[in-house]
């Protein structure tokens, strides 16, 4: 119902939605529930059938910060295998104490969906098929519903939380086509019969080998009863269900029976812009937020939907279209350098097997293994031992110009 004005005339409309929120996954979930709780008219509009490729880590910063209940945690991870391609192995325990979380994707991404649900979003089945911005400044969302019916709504904000080459930003962010992409496949299989307590069920194993791939990695990582055993490559050509099945036989998981299989382009490298300057701002993978190097997602996931959240509800309350700009802004200060740093990485130790074996030889490193983790598991850069850096740095330029071996 439209309010009267003063002048007689009829004011337009007010949207049913203060936000629509295109995917539900980590990131548009999370933005639907904290929006939602915040008092917010939320649509959360998720496409059914979907699961995300994922090894499942989650450090100890997203436990606390987004209160994920210990019953969701399907494994505790206290080190990890470093692999070469030689087969040498680095151990990498965590000295300090604490764990990884290990969470398995299917209910986890369903367990944020309703806890969104039970916060206030109207949660909807269906599959975005365009945004309309419209003359005052709101936004027309249209979806297939279940039924293929189109059904369109209005709001004042979309949250683009729809994954890896994401409809909301290919139609309304500019720069969004020219993502790069790794292209992640894993299998999550039945877990073979061990001990819980054993090396297998509370270790993570990374394959740095181009027999698994040839400019990424593959993993095996434990999930209680059942595995994740996957890798990533951006070669076209590359044949990925080969090297899975070349990795399980390494792994002595070649007789494992696979429950399901997934794949999806994972991308690389965070969007230059997540808004379009009007009513729309991005999140999560349709953003770009999956660290390089080690192709982590769903912290920076949660956190990439919660700073959306905060600008959204910023933009509904002023109407300035620059609080849409704050996701980006406050994402990049806190974990721009950590990605730039990994990306480099990525794209110097990755390039060669020779470079790889001594990459995992650097992990052999106590220095090294200690700073990673509590990078890793706090989510920040470790500046408080600065001899422990220096010592690194004189290693690295070590194994660099070749004065060491691998």
């Amino acid at each position: 119902m439209s309010r009267p004005a003063t002048d007689g005339a009829a004011l337009p409309e007010a949207p049913p939605f203060d936000v629509v929120v295109i995917g539900g996954g980590p990131a548009g979930a999370t933005a639907a529930h904290d929006l939602a709780r915040g008092g917010r008219s939320v649509l959360l509009l998720d496409k059914a059938g979907r699961i995300k490729p994922c090894g499942g880590a989650i450090p100890p910063a997203a436990i606390a910060e987004f209160e994920i209940p210990d019953h969701m945690l399907v494994a505790h991870i206290t080190s990890a295998r470093i692999v070469a391609p030689s087969a040498r192995i680095a151990h990498m325990p965590i000295r300090t104490g604490g764990f990884v979380g290990m969470v398995d994707r299917e209910g986890f991404d369903e367990w944020l969906r309703e806890r969104a649900a039970k916060a206030g979003a109207d949660r909807r089945r269906g599959t975005f098929l365009r945004t309309v911005s419209e003359p005052d400044g709101t936004a027309t969302v249209t979806y297939a519903d279940p039924d293929h019916a189109e059904i369109s709504v209005r709001t004042r904000v979309v949250i683009g939380a729809d994954g890896a080459k994401s409809q909301v930003a290919l139609q309304t962010v500019k720069g969004a086509a020219s993502m790069p992409y790794v292209f992640a496949f894993h299998e999550i299989v039945r877990s073979p019969e061990r001990d819980p307590a054993s090396a297998d069920a509370t270790s993570c194993d990374v394959y740095y080998s181009s027999a698994h791939s040839p400019d990424f990695y593959g993993w095996v990582f434990p999930h209680g009863a059942t595995t994740s055993v996957g890798l990533g490559s951006a070669q076209k050509g590359f044949g990925q269900r080969k090297a899975l099945a070349d990795l399980r036989r390494t792994a002595g998981l070649e007789h494992a029976t696979t429950i399901r299989r997934e794949g999806a382009p994972i991308p690389m490298k965070p969007l230059r812009r997540w808004d379009d300057g009007r009513n729309v701002v991005l999140a999560g993978d349709a953003a770009g937020v999956v660290a390089p190097a080690s192709g982590e997602g769903i912290y920076y996931a949660l956190t990439g939907g919660r700073l959306a959240a905060q600008a959204a509800d910023s933009f509904c309350r002023t109407g300035d279209v620059r609080a849409l700009k704050l996701a980006r802004r406050r994402f990049m200060k806190s974990h721009g350098q950590v990605f730039w740093i990994l990306a480099i990485m990525q794209r110097f130790w990755y390039a060669t097997d020779g470079r790889r074996e001594r990459f995992c030889s650097i992990c052999r490193d106590p220095d090294v293994q200690d700073l990673t983790w509590a990078a890793y598991m706090t989510k920040q850069l470790v500046r408080a031992k600065p001899a422990a850096h220096v010592r690194i740095f004189c290693k690295n330029v070590a194994h660099l110009t070749g004065l060491v071996s691998a």
